[in-house]
């Protein structure tokens, strides 16, 4: 996976934490796509992106 999927991959995820806090409704279909995109990100690059998000904090 290239740098540039991998970015994508972190703002997708960013983006879906924003729209979990603002709507309430549908909270499981966004919970089960952010778990999605933790594991690709886990199988492209071998560490969580919680961790990875923490660091760049």
């Amino acid at each position: 996976m290239k740098n540039s999927e991998i970015k994508k991959l972190i703002s997708q995820y960013n983006e879906f934490k924003a729209k979990k806090k603002k709507k309430h409704t549908d909270n499981f279909k966004i919970e089960e796509m952010l778990k999605e995109i933790e594991r690709r990100y886990f199988h492209e690059t071998g560490r969580t992106l919680k961790s990875d998000l923490k660091e760049q904090a």
